[in-house]
């Protein structure tokens, strides 16, 4: 897709960089990722030196996963804070400026609706599995705080998008 339909990332050097997200969610999230590459690197890391070497770490695919589920809340709560998602502009860019603020109005409905199904599923599956000690097979990391996580994060990015959409916040802004 070309750059006029797609408004992923800046096409052009002289273009202001994309808004960082600020604030404590956002140092938060940072944080949390910043946890999260870490822990992944070092754990694939000491895997392979220790293939290598003869001391394999047990468990490195498992460390990396929990890790996965840190890099990926962080960076869903990241992204919508710094309203960073991909966006197709082909129709609205031909909208009077009122037009393009309600159709953003009603894209951020949307995605709040949508984050939001998803974080009750999570929830039933949160409260459904809570008493099951659902664990890892050789680490036995406890999967209930990875799906607490996720909930918290979702229903923190649907709260963003209704943020965005009472606040009348376009991709744009």
């Amino acid at each position: 897709m070309s750059d006029a339909i797609v408004d992923a990332a800046p096409a052009q050097a002289d273009e202001a960089p994309a808004a960082r997200p600020t604030g404590p969610a956002g140092r938060i999230a940072f944080a949390i990722g910043v946890i999260g590459l870490l822990l992944a690197m070092a754990a694939d890391g000491i895997a392979v030196l220790g293939r290598h070497t003869g001391f394999p770490l047990l468990g490195a695919i498992e460390i990396v996963q929990t890790a996965i589920v840190l890099i990926a809340t962080s960076a869903m709560v990241s992204v919508t804070l710094a309203r960073g998602h991909a966006a197709v502009h082909i129709l609205t860019e031909r909208l009077r400026p009122a037009w393009r603020l309600r159709f953003a109005t009603l894209a951020n409905v949307l995605a709040a609706v949508t984050v939001g199904l998803l974080a009750a599923g999570s929830i039933l599956l949160l409260v459904d599995l809570w008493g099951g000690f659902e664990r890892s097979e050789l680490l036995h990391v406890p999967l209930r705080w990875l799906r607490l996580l996720m909930v918290v994060a979702l229903l923190l990015v649907a709260g963003i998008f209704v943020r965005h959409a009472v606040t009348g916040a376009s991709h744009d802004a």
